[in-house]
């Protein structure tokens, strides 16, 4: 199993400054783990190593998303629809990449994006109170391709809701880009289209991910701790 050599040397600087910026509220977990490119069904095996998740890291995994997009919807227009709050910042670096890999090749990708907002947390505990703010008229989409970005997934229970209400709109496609999918002991049959990591069944912020909008400034992605919970319920 091998890491890749760029991602090495990422993990290895992240090791030197964890060593001085981490919070008591912050815990270190195996977070790089095999993940699923549910696209060619195929696995691509990461070492596991008991560390936070560094931007260096999302940055190299997300640009390998943006390549298998590309070969998916290279010149067709698609409309990017954004799952907020949490994947602002996944998605904001995903069209960045996609762009780049545009201007640098002979297909291109049209895009425009889209902003919805799912909530459905209270705490780390998600509710069956659905929240779905910015998509009572989404007719903009039919007939499109439509490319739905989050930041993470667990059961996949209020994606497939999601989808469902898209759906309704009758887009001519819909793809979902996750960049972190949940191992939670309920098996879900649903997966993103395109999956960058796959994580232990925590609780996790940073990187646009909140716990009670506390956290989503962190460049890195970690797990908080029982005592941070505590600090910031609500």
């Amino acid at each position: 199993m091998l890491l890749l050599s760029s991602s090495r040397r990422a993990l290895s600087r992240w090791h030197t400054h964890a060593k001085t910026c981490h919070s008591s509220h912050f815990r270190p977990v195996a977070i790089l783990e095999p993940c699923v490119c549910v696209r060619r069904r195929k696995t691509t095996t990461w070492q596991t190593m008991a560390t936070d998740l560094p931007k260096d890291a999302t940055g190299l995994w997300t640009e390998r998303l943006a390549r298998n997009i590309m070969d998916d919807l290279g010149n067709h227009d698609i409309v990017v629809l954004c799952v907020l709050k949490g994947g602002y910042q996944f998605s904001v670096d995903l069209v960045d990449r996609i762009k780049d890999l545009s201007c640098n090749s002979n297909r291109s990708i049209p895009m425009r994006v889209h902003f919805i907002r799912l909530k459905s947390y209270l705490n780390d505990q998600s509710t069956e109170d659905l929240h779905i703010v910015g998509a009572e008229d989404l007719s903009f989409l039919t007939g499109k391709n439509v490319l739905i970005v989050e930041a993470i997934i667990g059961t996949g229970k209020t994606m497939q809701t999601l989808l469902k209400h898209v759906e309704a709109f009758k887009p001519n496609m819909i793809k979902v880009a996750g960049l972190l999918v949940k191992r939670v002991t309920k098996i879900s049959s649903w997966l993103p289209d395109y999956v960058g990591f796959e994580i232990p069944n925590r609780f996790v912020v940073g990187y646009a991910l909140d716990y009670n909008e506390y956290f989503r400034d962190l460049n890195h992605i970690c797990v908080i701790s029982e005592s941070g919970k505590l600090k910031y319920k609500i």
